[in-house]
């Protein structure tokens, strides 16, 4: 059944909220309007009270009108991502306290790049940054030197790039104090060492440099600082800094073969180039840490540089989740070893299924008192690597996806704040110097360390007050993700029970369990062999869980999402298995123009939080396998 507490946190299926969120923008707009009226009630209105009556507002007016119409006519061709018939790709209904924070916000429009330009929202995303990160675990007392840092982008993509800058600054930047022959202690005989420093002692050669620089007189600190700009990779470009150290190459980045196509598009961004970013083969969609421990290891002989392993915690694809305490341990093995590399983690899809796993006083909970809620979840891998995150050194967290809130609000939190420093960028007509003793001060000019040169402040507002509303424990926020959870396991009894009444017509199957909210089904007609015809299947039966935008949507009963399983992400045993429960033979795949290289597969995202209304005498899980009972007789 549907959690009554949920009821009043979203529009609703049928608009059931329509007074609530009314209400409250309609309430907020005329407040907006009575600040504006205030601000210097002696200044007479600019437009005349009878300007309406003029025949070229009139006109205006008509003209936007009919414009707004059209577009709202339109836009009933969207994807119904409010309905509970939609299982498709990572959207849901909206929050109320996200939806009506972001429309109060908006006529206010700040511009979250500095203090100057929203004095006011800036200081709520930096309180989202420590929302997130005490949500995963770091450090979020703004008091302490090692406090974490967060703050958020357009999306997961350009959170991932993020990550990939501030790896690569931390990592060159030890090369570049040995080049300026810095005179601090701490710093390694060779620019191989340097390169290969942990994080934590390359924020204590950072330190002892802002240590070295406050202690000299004006004229001398600018020009110790201009020597080791001069040095520093974000001066010199990838190829200059790489010619001045010959004995250095630019370092590979490790992400799991399940990983999202950001991280491509992040090292192109970067200047790296693709060629850089080595995915490693999966175990049932997870990453195979001893693969990747293999990889690591012909590195360290070879003395090839990595900067990055990639950690992916809810694939965008399949919701796994990979062994982050097996990838923490071995980059802390390999530090030992001599190769130094930052762990950084895609949790863009599952980050807000850490709310599960706090408590309201912040600590972690059991396994087993997270598991009394429900049939199977958590698993003790998944356990395992929640209580690995606080070690890792950033994240990427979508609140667009599993935190319900609207589209624009990615975001990335690294785990110690000193870091970000070396992404600095000055303006002076932009930024000013701040006091450096006080988290806020020290991070409201944001645009000094974020790609983005202007992003929205209705955003940040949208995410805070949620996060306020909705507290990011398991008593709170917690509620809508363990709803998921029980939907997930209602989906899959009903996918047990689809499977056993179509075994005449078709071999069914989940084909790797899932971790988290989103689960695969691969369908193949009975007696088939051939994996073209079963992938041709898999589409025609896509076809009728599209929405068409030529078409009225209420034609659509269920609206749904495919993707493809292929060999690299399974590994060779999950492979086999699959082929082997569908019909195939073990080696079935293999390089083809025709496909025959993977298995299309229907994806099912199941956030919605209503699912599991039966009120009504109906389910709509259970509506949904009948109805793919029905498309399987139409297709065959």
């Amino acid at each position: 059944m549907n959690d009554p507490s949920l009821y009043p946190y979203f529009l609703g299926p049928y608009g059931e909220n329509d007074d609530l969120l009314e209400s409250l923008v309609v309430g907020f707009l005329r407040d907006h309007v009575y600040w504006r009226r205030n601000l210097h009630p002696e200044d007479a209105p600019v437009i005349p009270t009878g300007a309406n009556r003029q025949p070229e507002y009139i006109a205006f007016e008509a003209k936007l009108r009919k414009e707004l119409h059209q577009l709202s006519a339109a836009l009933k061709r969207s994807v119904p991502f409010h309905s509970p018939r939609y299982i498709g790709h990572m959207v849901s209904d909206l929050l109320i306290p996200g939806m009506a924070a972001q429309m109060l916000t908006l006529p206010y429009n700040p511009n979250n790049v500095s203090a100057d330009a929203a004095p006011v929202t800036i200081d709520l995303e930096l309180k989202v940054g420590l929302q997130l990160a005490a949500m995963i675990g770091f450090p979020a007392d703004p008091k302490q030197p090692d406090c974490a840092f967060g703050h958020l982008t357009s999306g997961g993509t350009l959170a991932n790039v993020q990550g990939l800058r501030l790896a690569l600054a931390m990592k060159c930047f030890p090369v570049a104090l040995r080049a300026a022959a810095v005179p601090i202690s701490g710093l390694p005989e060779s620019d191989w060492a340097a390169f290969n420093l942990s994080g934590t002692e390359i924020i204590g050669l950072l330190s002892r440099w802002q240590s070295f620089l406050a202690e000299l007189p004006a004229g001398a600190r600018a020009g110790w600082r201009q020597q080791l700009t001069a040095a520093r990779i974000e001066t010199l470009g990838i190829q200059a800094f790489f010619k001045a150290h010959p004995s250095l190459s630019p370092p590979l980045v490790f992400a799991p073969s399940t990983a999202h196509y950001s991280w491509s598009k992040g090292m192109k961004m970067l200047g790296l180039g693709r060629d850089q970013l080595r995915l490693i083969p999966g175990k049932a969609m997870r990453l195979d840490v001893p693969a990747l421990a293999e990889a690591l290891e012909t590195c360290r002989s070879k003395q090839q540089a990595v900067l990055m392993c990639v950690g992916v915690f809810g694939s965008t694809e399949f919701g796994t989740i990979d062994p982050i305490d097996g990838l923490v341990a071995l980059r802390n093995r390999m530090h030992l070893e001599g190769l130094g590399f930052a762990v950084h983690v895609d949790a863009a899809w599952g980050g807000y299924l850490c709310t599960l796993f706090r408590a309201e006083d912040g600590s972690l909970r059991s396994a087993e008192a997270i598991g009394r809620e429900f049939a199977s979840f958590p698993s003790q891998t998944v356990h395992a690597a929640v209580s690995s995150l606080s070690e890792i050194d950033s994240i990427t967290i979508d609140p667009h996806k599993l935190g319900y809130l609207p589209y624009g609000s990615g975001a990335f939190v690294c785990r110690d704040q000193r870091a970000i420093e070396l992404l600095t960028e000055a303006a002076d007509y932009v930024f000013s110097e701040q006091d450096e003793g006080d988290f806020f001060a020290r991070h409201r000019q944001l645009g000094r360390y974020i790609p983005e040169g202007s992003k929205p402040g209705a955003n940040a507002a949208a995410v805070y007050v949620t996060h306020r509303t909705l507290p990011l424990d398991y008593a709170h926020f917690g509620r809508l993700q363990a709803q998921s959870i029980r939907a997930t396991e209602v989906f899959l009894a009903e996918a047990e029970r689809f499977v056993a009444r179509c075994a005449e017509v078709v071999q069914a199957s989940v084909p790797f369990q899932p971790d988290s909210n989103l689960v695969c089904i691969a369908i193949n007609p009975r007696g088939n062999q051939d994996p073209a015809l079963m992938n041709r299947f898999m589409r025609s039966l896509y076809h009728a869980l599209s929405a068409d935008p030529s078409k009225p949507l209420q034609l659509g009963e269920y609206f749904g999402s495919i993707t493809t399983l292929k060999p690299d992400a399974l590994g060779p045993s999950e492979t086999a298995r699959m082929l082997t429960t569908l019909g195939f033979p073990a080696d079935a795949l293999h390089e083809s123009p025709d496909e025959t290289d993977r298995i299309v597969v229907l994806r099912h995202t199941l956030m919605h939080p209503f699912l599991l209304d039966q009120a009504h005498g109906s389910s709509y899980l259970a509506g949904y396998f009948e109805f793919l009972e029905r498309q399987i007789a139409r297709v065959l």
